[in-house]
């Protein structure tokens, strides 16, 4: 039952019975959170792409440009001063 989030994000798919409903890879067992957090470490594409053999160049540039659009700020509104 995966489904892509978007058309703008096919490789970044939900499904509730994989990791908990978490934004994953292809479907696979990879939570884009997961990979967010290796390239945030510092470890390089070469390195993530050695350890984790089954994610591809593409599917870690998908896991920037979902991220990139998730936390885009739509409006900013003062709730207490």
């Amino acid at each position: 039952m995966e489904a892509p989030v978007s058309a703008a994000h096919p490789r970044i798919t939900i499904d509730p019975n994989i990791c908990h409903g978490q934004p994953t890879v292809r479907g696979l067992r990879y939570p884009v959170q997961n990979v967010l957090e290796y390239l945030a470490s510092g470890m390089s594409e070469a390195e993530i792409l050695a350890d984790y053999e089954d994610l591809e160049a593409e599917d870690l540039r998908a896991c920037q440009a979902y991220a990139a659009d998730i936390v885009q700020v739509r409006s900013i509104y003062r709730l207490a001063s």
